[in-house]
């Protein structure tokens, strides 16, 4: 299926016909995808709009003041308790409450993309000092982005990169430089990571900051990537971000995190997008720009191709109901599903895709969405679920099924499924919403996004 697809087609823009029409379904698939969902208004209003507007505005979205001084506020409150629980619990509040949903979905991403996990890092300070260096270039200079992070302390601890002394170079970040945040496998050799791992001897952390300890530096030569000099750190950056793979790694990513889990080994189908990332200066979001109002994104061979991770399904649910609970048992909850927030399982971040669905995992999110939907602490706009969708005039069980199929699901819901959940919702309980809304989330079409 995958082998018909034309680079030319795939990234030129959307323009909707009667084949891919732009309208609230079109527009849910988007917001599911740039952010976590969108209520029935959001999606009404963004149909009335060209999608490169709606585009423009997601991957704009400022925080107001009021929103970052209520962050602040509660991100000290977690480190003076000295939590990264806490910390991953505020984590779980911003997204369920930020006016900037697609920054912080990428945020998630690059979380994953320079995972660094508070198990070893055990100063919350330090990871909330990464946590927002992340999101301050989230969707601007690749390179900047990476310079940084080599110099952050959390990154330098999870890595082993402070203790790299002339003597005894550590070799651990050096090589996930390369093999995980620029390359990927198969692009440097054995010999690459010894020499560039001399680069950032004498790198370390004082009192929670960078430091560079010139004594325990080598400023001798070193020779990799076919380059050779006295380098330093930043130089073994930079030379790393002026490979060729470099640009088409990134872009691979990106696009299994945002279009399709499995991108298709098609030559030359991200060519067009790697170039523009190189000519444009590594800068990610144009490039977004380009993916979320593509002809690709809007077509077959994405909607419904990706598979939710805990967080999208349990930011989606609330984000799409106007839900909000207890964000501290929640945090705790997407640990127990695998996604605990400043918990990635190893430096490789999640792997995501399939790897989200197994038996155990499929019942622990049915779990999951029945304690979130009846939990006395789970409001929807404040107030109970049933009230809150009989106040948008949601009171038949067909109409509340039809209006969660465009809000949650990626693809239709089966007839027979419908007609099942219908039943159980007509039976009047107090409890028949929830019931029928649970149901809903523990179909398979559910799970997809």
């Amino acid at each position: 299926m995958h082998s018909e697809i034309d680079p030319v087609w795939a990234w030129s823009p959307l323009v909707p016909d009667d084949e891919t029409a732009w309208n609230p379904k079109t527009a849910a698939h988007l917001f599911r995808r740039a952010g976590f969902g969108a209520t029935q208004a959001q999606l009404e209003a963004a149909a009335s709009r060209s999608i490169t507007e709606v585009v423009d505005e997601l991957l704009n979205m400022p925080e107001d003041a009021a929103f970052r001084g209520q962050m602040s506020t509660l991100a000290g409150a977690a480190l003076a308790g000295n939590s990264t629980d806490l910390l991953s619990a505020w984590w779980v509040y911003r997204l369920l409450s930020t006016p900037a949903q697609a920054l912080e979905k990428i945020t998630v991403f690059w979380h994953g993309h320079f995972a660094t996990g508070a198990d070893k890092v055990t100063d919350p300070a330090l990871m909330l000092t990464q946590n927002q260096l992340l999101r301050t270039h989230a969707f601007g200079d690749f390179q900047q982005l990476v310079l940084e992070i080599a110099r952050d302390p959390a990154m330098l601890i999870y890595l082993d990169s402070a203790t790299n002394r002339k003597a005894h170079p550590n070799e651990n970040f050096a090589r996930e430089l390369m093999e995980l945040f620029c390359l990927g496998e198969g692009q440097y050799t054995e010999t690459d990571i010894r020499e560039m791992a001399r680069c950032f001897t004498g790198w370390e952390v004082r009192r929670g900051e960078f430091r560079f300890n010139r004594y325990q530096h080598d400023s001798g030569m070193k020779t990799f990537l076919a380059d050779s000099g006295p380098f330093g750190g930043d130089d073994a950056v930079r030379i790393v971000l002026r490979q060729p793979s470099t640009a088409e790694f990134i872009v691979a990513k990106l696009l299994r995190f945002f279009v399709m889990d499995e991108l298709p080994q098609q030559p030359g189908l991200i060519d067009p997008l790697a170039q523009q990332f190189r000519d444009e200066g590594y800068q990610i979001r144009p490039l977004l720009q380009r993916i979320l109002t593509s002809r690709l994104f809007f077509s077959r061979y994405s909607m419904g191709r990706k598979l939710k991770s805990p967080v999208e399904l349990v930011a989606g649910l609330l984000r799409c109901l106007q839900g909000s609970t207890n964000t501290q048992e929640l945090a705790e909850a997407l640990r127990q599903l695998g996604q605990g927030l400043f918990y990635p399982p190893s430096v490789k971040g999640w792997d995501g895709g399939r790897t989200w669905i197994n038996s155990s995992t499929l019942l622990g999110r049915s779990n999951l969405i029945r304690r979130l939907i009846t939990h006395p602490n789970t409001r929807f706009s404040g107030k109970s679920l049933r009230d809150q969708l009989a106040d948008q005039g949601l009171t038949r069980p067909a109409d509340i099924i039809n209006a969660c199929e465009l809000l949650l699901f990626a693809v239709p819901i089966p007839q027979a499924a419908k007609e099942r959940i219908e039943s159980l919702m007509r039976a009047g309980t107090p409890q028949a919403v929830s019931e029928g809304l649970h149901a809903l989330c523990t179909l398979p079409e559910f799970h997809l996004c």
